[in-house]
């Protein structure tokens, strides 16, 4: 579920970012675009998310 959910929001919000800086640059608005970035964003956070360990460092003395 949490894949479904990471790749929903990006796909979402970067539509959103897509759309407005089309719309801010007089540029025709491509969905494809979108699709592709939220894809790499969404794999960027899977990656990210395995490398980074979800526990705190152990303390040295």
């Amino acid at each position: 579920m949490q894949y479904i959910g990471t790749f929903l929001w990006s796909f979402l919000l970067i539509s959103l970012v897509n759309y407005v800086v089309s719309a801010v640059q007089n540029v025709p608005f491509d969905f494809m675009i979108g699709v592709y970035i939220s894809v790499a964003v969404s794999i960027l956070i899977f990656v990210m998310s395995a490398i980074i360990p979800e526990g705190p460092a152990p303390e040295k003395h």
